[in-house]
Formats: C-alpha cells, sequence, structure tokens
C-alpha cells in the first residue's frame, strides 16, 4: 500500500519568526510517530531555521521552486544545491502560480525536474486544468499534455523520485473543491498514464496528491479514493491546527 504524503505550501506567507512558531506547533502536535510523510515548503527565507527545528523529528523540509542552472548570473534565482545546502528533500515544480503569473512554459517546468532529480532532490510535479478548461470538457487533454512534456526524458529509474499533484486551478484558494469523485477520475487517469508511458509496477508506486482547497473538513473523504495517495495543501497548512487536522485524516 502507498504511504500517504501531505505536503504544505506556505507560498508568499510567514516570515522568520512566524515560521518558527509555526513549525513548532506542527511538531509539537505530530508527536514523533506519524502514519504519513510530512514536507512542509516555506518561503526561501525560512527554510534553513526550519529545518534547525524539524531535523530530529518526522516532517521534512521543501521548496517552493528551484531554477534549472546550477549556478550564475540569474538575480533571485535559487538553486538545488543551494536547497540542499539548507536541508530540502523535496521541491515544488510546475506549480499553477508558476505557470499563470510567471509564465512558466512545460519545457522549463521539465528542466527544473531534471534538474532537481539530478541533484537527489524530491519534486512534486504539480499539474491541474483552469476552470474554462473543465467546463469545455478538456481536463484530462490538459493533464496529458502536461504530464507528458513535464515527463519528457525521465527515466524509469528517476519516477521514483516523483509525485505527481494534481490541482484543478479553479479549486485553489477559492474555497471550492473537486468532489472526490471528480478528483478520484483525474488521479487514476493519471495512473493509467503513468502505466503507459512507463510500466504498470511504476504507475502502482506513483505517489500522487490531491491539492485544491483541502481542508480538515474534506481531508478523510478525498484521501480515502484509491488513487489519492496525500494532499499539497495551501491556505490550511498556515494554521497548526488545521494542517494537523488533515494530517490526523491521512
Amino acid at each position: 500500500m502507498r504511504k500517504k504524503v501531505i505536503a504544505g505550501n506556505w507560498k508568499m506567507n510567514k516570515t522568520l519568526i512566524e515560521s518558527q512558531e509555526l513549525v513548532s506547533k506542527i511538531i509539537n502536535g505530530l508527536g514523533k510517530d506519524s502514519k504519513c510523510d510530512v514536507v512542509v515548503c516555506p518561503p526561501f527565507t525560512s527554510l534553513g531555521e526550519v529545518y534547525s527545528l524539524i531535523k530530529d523529528t518526522p516532517v521534512k523540509l521543501g521548496a517552493q521552486n528551484m531554477h534549472y542552472e546550477e549556478s550564475g548570473a540569474y538575480t533571485g534565482e535559487i538553486s538545488a544545491d543551494m536547497l540542499k545546502s539548507v536541508g530540502c528533500e523535496y521541491v515544488i515544480l510546475g506549480h499553477s502560480e508558476r505557470r499563470a503569473i510567471f509564465e512558466e512554459s512545460d519545457e522549463t517546468i521539465n528542466k527544473k525536474i531534471k534538474a532537481a532529480i539530478g541533484k537527489k532532490l524530491k519534486v512534486i510535479f504539480c499539474v491541474g486544468e483552469l476552470l474554462d478548461q473543465r467546463e469545455e470538457g478538456i481536463t484530462m487533454n490538459v493533464i496529458l499534455n502536461q504530464v507528458t512534456k513535464g515527463l519528457n526524458g525521465i527515466s524509469s529509474e528517476n519516477m521514483s523520485e516523483i509525485i505527481i499533484a494534481y490541482e484543478p486551478v479553479w479549486a485553489i484558494g477559492t474555497g471550492k473543491t473537486a468532489t472526490p469523485r471528480q478528483a478520484q477520475e483525474v488521479h487514476l487517469f493519471i495512473r493509467k498514464l503513468i502505466e503507459e508511458k512507463y510500466s504498470s509496477p511504476i504507475a502502482e508506486k506513483l505517489i500522487i496528491q490531491y491539492g485544491g482547497s483541502v481542508k480538515p473538513d474534506n481531508a478523510r473523504e478525498l484521501l480515502a479514493q484509491k488513487d489519492i495517495d496525500g494532499a499539497l495543501v495551501g491556505g490550511a497548512c498556515l494554521i497548526a491546527d488545521s494542517f494537523l487536522g488533515i494530517l490526523a485524516s491521512a
């Protein structure tokens, strides 16, 4: 059975002190043992300090983005080596906000995935459709395109380092949530895509998270679906009790 993976994407929230307070509450509420894998993804400014608080706990550290080059004249960017140097084990790539606001292409995301894997970072690779795409009935075409281009050139051996997070863009920060049936349908489609591209054993082992207004009151039903293996949590991860409630559901 696949172990659930719950990741909190803090986005552009929390100062250094606020980050310390939040992660301390999460650690205290979680205890020494957890039945699911837990990842927190603070802003870059808090990564080092958060790692110092979680390094002897079940909680793992992730980053929200990275550049595909190792170093160079890329003002404001951060590399995989930099992330690893402060304790990161995971990195979120292809988030809808990176695609929409910062105009990241599938090709750019693919370069980032390859760079992250090359540096032994686990990737949380985000895919998802816009509201108008859902209403047009082309959700699966969008997912097929994003998965195929994002994983272009990724070997079977490297798939063990990748988590796919399905995030319907229309459900991120809107309070709307895909129904468990809608989410399960897309998760199953993704798993079948991976089976066709790689193999049945690889598809069976693949962790596929759901993201999009996940909260304590809907987490249990979503996580009970056969092909939903965790959650990429946004707003609800910024309050310790709320995040802990989702972890309890997992």
